[in-house]
């Protein structure tokens, strides 16, 4: 992962000029840190997720695709740029009429696995989104072909197959694993590492 070794404010961050080519920057511990650049079946789950989510959502919140959003992380300012974000209509702030970044936990961040991650580092990003407010989150690993959900107050929970997805946050929204693999055109194909 490249970083941009300065110590920057998160609001010299925000000021910073936008990244060559494809290049996007997370904002960790005062460092620009480079974000992994999706690969085609991250790509491709990133749309399925957007599409079963927007479908899902509509009346009821917004789900946005690579948005910052601005946290607390141990103490220190921190924005990251999960794959999808979900906001509830009861979160969304009114006065947000600025192309900015998001500026309240949202109720569901999801990240994909990239190549050149871990399940441990997504693992231990989740807890972190967990402790800056956000409600649920969940992380797709393409090799594994599985979606765990992370919980502010239970164990995480890994689905794979056609084990139905189900959360009492989300009302009406019944995913599984599966159906988003075969959703983004990647199932039965082997993920390369």
């Amino acid at each position: 992962m490249v970083q941009v070794k300065n110590q920057l404010t998160l609001q010299e961050f925000i000021e910073l000029p936008p990244g060559e080519g494809d290049i996007t920057y997370e904002f960790i511990d005062g460092i620009a840190v480079a974000k992994m650049s999706p690969k085609k079946f991250h790509s491709k789950l990133t749309r399925a997720l957007l599409y079963l989510i927007d479908e899902w959502c509509q009346e009821k919140g917004e789900v946005c695709p690579e948005l910052a959003v601005k946290l607390i992380r141990k103490g220190k300012d921190w924005m990251p740029i999960p794959e999808l974000l979900y906001l509830s209509a009861e979160r969304f702030p009114e006065d947000w009429e600025e192309d900015v970044a998001c500026f309240v936990p949202p109720d569901l961040v999801i990240e994909i696995i990239s190549p050149g991650q871990t399940y441990g580092q997504l693992n231990a990003k989740a807890k972190d989104y967990l402790d800056a407010g956000v409600l649920r989150v969940w992380v797709v690993d393409s090799k594994a072909r599985s979606i765990t959900v992370f919980y502010p107050d239970a164990p995480p929970q890994t689905y794979m197959g056609d084990t139905l997805l189900i959360d009492s946050l989300f009302p009406g929204l019944e995913l599984t694993a599966e159906q988003v693999f075969k959703k983004a055109g990647i199932i039965n194909k082997i993920i390369p590492s």
